[in-house]
């Protein structure tokens, strides 16, 4: 009986001090609390791509003079993209453009470089981040048997993330050139690159290959 009252009471003192040191762990406050002690992840690792054209798609997503031209990082991808469009254009591939803005009237010429404009039957006028809502995205792409997209285009953390996602999740492999995509700001850069990186779930990441525009060829 002494066996048992002493194991009892040190069952109940161990059970005490555990919820002493929960009520005091950094476990129970919210990120709030942690936010300025946060460090970023290590840097998202890049890979050459080579692509076949007639199985690639290249999606060119909001660059439009209304956003694009107030984003100075944007402004800088516009070379970038232009070379990717000239090298799907020579390799076959397939070309398609969301438009936003303009009060839903916009047109290919609200583009930020006439030096990428679409061809007829390439454009739809699209809002929202996953650009395969309500658009003839995926018929297009599945009348052409696309197997992989690039995503360019901005914001980075919308349609890169919505739209990429979005492509991982339906099957395709996605391309991701950092320097055809922007944001606002530097650090939702990095946390676009890094949720389409290892940050987000696996039916993403493991479809999505981050690189550079100079890194990818037809």
């Amino acid at each position: 009986m002494l066996n048992k009252r002493i194991a009892w009471r040190s069952a109940v003192a161990a059970a005490g001090a555990l919820m002493i040191a929960l009520a005091v762990s950094p476990a129970a406050a919210d990120i709030l609390d942690d936010w300025d002690a946060a460090k970023a992840p290590p840097r998202v690792e890049l890979k050459p791509v080579t692509l076949d054209g007639s199985t690639t798609a290249l999606l060119i997503l909001d660059m439009m003079k209304m956003n694009c031209g107030v984003r100075p990082r944007c402004v800088a991808t516009v070379p970038n993209v232009k070379r990717l469009h000239d090298a799907a254009r020579s390799a076959g591939a397939l070309v398609w453009y969301s438009l936003v803005g303009s009060n839903g009237k916009a047109t290919p010429a609200d583009l930020i470089d006439p030096g990428f404009m679409p061809r007829e039957g390439e454009w739809m006028r699209q809002n929202g981040p996953d650009k395969f809502i309500g658009s003839n995205l995926e018929e297009k792409l599945k009348a052409r048997g696309i197997k992989t997209v690039i995503v360019c285009g901005t914001s980075f953390q919308g349609v890169g993330i919505g739209t990429g996602g979005g492509s991982a999740q339906r099957g395709y492999k996605v391309i991701v050139p950092i320097d055809c995509l922007s944001s606002e700001d530097t650090y939702t850069e990095q946390y676009a690159a890094w949720h389409l990186f290892k940050g987000g779930p696996t039916v993403v990441t493991s479809q999505v290959t981050l690189t550079r525009s100079t890194m990818l060829k037809f």
